[in-house]
């Protein structure tokens, strides 16, 4: 049998399911929150765009597992820098695997047959498994069919794209996690004229929250693009 192989990754506490913007995904939400608990589907395939917040509910899924007193391990994967398959050696004994971004293995003949037997590992624990994507499992570039295959079991889960008006809300609702506060007219003005995506949003936000305790000022749509043009 493998060996577990100590290691750690970086669990960003604040990237809870309380601290996400839910919109019309409370039926996701539920099942990623089940099955974390150990609870659910013994698989989910959690797919969207880049910055729909694939990501954060990952580490939220982890971060629920271990406030239940189970194990958990995030693995986030890049495609420009990916780490040896030996990193899935003994993962197979934890509780709860979340695997970031899956297609970036794909065409990557080591990583697939590694994956393969991973999962086979990990099924045959009864262990949860959840992996995000960028596209649907039949999409995947991946060229081993049985792997491919493995991606399909399970429930497949989509993340919808947020419309402007939800854009805002999730501006807001984030911010007021932050302890401050974005008023709708700022919110609108930010994803009109500095930013559509929420990744670059959410890097925003710290530096507004900054600005406004520096300036002691609420953040109207004027100084918002004072301290924009100081950037």
């Amino acid at each position: 049998m493998p060996q577990q192989i100590p290691i750690q990754f970086d669990l960003k506490a604040e990237q809870s399911f309380a601290s996400f913007y839910t919109a019309s995904h409370q039926e996701i939400i539920q099942q990623l929150t089940d099955t974390s608990s150990g609870q659910g589907e013994q698989q989910l395939y959690l797919w969207g765009k880049q910055g729909a917040g694939k990501s954060h509910l990952l580490q939220a899924c982890c971060l629920r597992a271990q406030q239940r007193k189970l194990t958990a391990f995030y693995l986030s994967l890049d495609k420009i820098q990916l780490p040896s398959p030996d990193i899935l050696t003994g993962l197979e004994a934890f509780d709860l695997i979340c695997i970031d971004n899956i297609e970036s293995c794909a065409a990557n003949n080591a990583w697939e047959i590694a994956l393969f037997n991973f999962y086979n590992r990990h099924r045959e624990n009864n262990h949860q498994l959840i992996v995000s994507a960028d596209c649907p499992p039949v999409y995947l570039a991946i060229e081993l069919a049985d792997l491919k295959t493995r991606m399909n079991w399970g429930l497949t889960l989509k993340l919808q794209e947020l419309s402007d008006t939800e854009q805002v809300a999730a501006l807001t609702f984030r911010a007021k996690n932050l302890g401050f506060e974005i008023s709708p007219q700022v919110g609108d003005f930010l994803t009109k004229n500095y930013a559509r995506d929420l990744p670059a949003l959410w890097e925003l936000l710290p530096k507004l929250e900054q600005a406004t305790l520096i300036a002691k000022r609420k953040l109207t749509v004027p100084f918002l693009k004072q301290v924009l043009a100081e950037e």
